[in-house]
């Protein structure tokens, strides 16, 4: 099944071509424009990776990420910015950013950084898969506990 990804942007070309991009390599993608309008989404469906704009109206990047951690949300997200929010970055690293990316970047650039969160984020599934019930295992001569 493809990833499920959340585009959030108040700049409809940056949007639009984001979304785009990543329809052509498989996602399915959808947008929000802006930062209220994301967490509306965010209560209807689920999404593997998140990526949002931080400078929008009405709620900004760093706001609905720490929304989303207020919320216990385990969604991996991407900052996207012209101008990072250094000072917010750094005084909240319970933000627990994935990535972060800037603007202007490129179709390449953001396949990349998606592809490498999604990876990651794969990966650590994996790893904290829970352990088989030792009880329901068949020991050595074929009986179970």
């Amino acid at each position: 099944m493809p990833h499920r990804i959340l585009v959030v942007d108040d700049d409809t070309s940056v949007r639009e071509l984001s979304t785009d991009v990543l329809i052509r390599h498989g996602y399915q993608v959808d947008a929000a424009a802006d930062g209220a309008a994301a967490w509306a989404a965010l209560q209807t469906k689920a999404y593997n990776l998140m990526i949002t704009d931080h400078n929008m109206p009405r709620l900004t990047g760093v706001e609905l990420v720490k929304k989303l951690r207020s919320a216990r949300m385990p969604l991996s997200v991407i900052l996207v910015s012209g101008l990072m929010p250094t000072e917010a970055l750094n005084g909240n690293p319970s933000l627990q950013l994935a990535a972060t990316l800037a603007k202007p970047f490129s179709p390449e650039q953001l396949l990349t950084t998606v592809n490498d969160v999604l990876h990651r984020d794969n990966g650590a599934r994996e790893q904290i898969q829970p352990l088989p019930n030792w009880r329901s295992q068949p020991s050595a001569d074929g009986l179970r506990l």
